[in-house]
C-alpha cells in the first residue's frame, strides 16, 4: 500500500478566483454600443473598424469576463458596473 497524500489533509489556502481583467478603453466603448442595441456591424461602422475587429474585442471581453454569450456579458457588465444604464 502507497502512502498517498490526499490533497483535504493538507494545509493548503482555498483557492481565490481572480477578479476579471479589467476591459481596456476600446473594450468598454464596444460594450456599451452593445448595451444600445447595435450589431457588430453597426459597431465596426460606426467606429470605423472593420467587424472581425468587433468580434475580436467581444471575444475577448467574454473571455475576461468569464461568460459565454452576449446575454451573460451584459449581465455581468450590469453587475460589475462596467456600463452605464441611461
Amino acid at each position: 500500500m502507497t502512502n498517498q497524500l490526499k490533497p483535504e489533509k493538507l494545509d493548503m489556502p482555498p483557492i481565490k478566483r481572480k477578479r476579471p481583467e479589467a476591459l481596456t478603453q476600446r473594450e468598454q466603448e464596444i460594450l456599451q454600443l452593445i448595451w444600445s442595441g447595435l450589431k457588430n456591424k453597426e459597431i465596426a461602422q460606426q467606429l470605423k473598424i472593420s467587424v472581425k475587429t468587433v468580434e475580436a474585442h467581444r471575444a475577448n471581453m467574454m473571455k475576461k469576463v468569464r461568460v459565454s454569450n452576449a446575454a451573460q456579458l451584459l449581465n455581468a457588465a450590469i453587475q460589475e458596473g462596467l456600463i452605464q444604464i441611461k
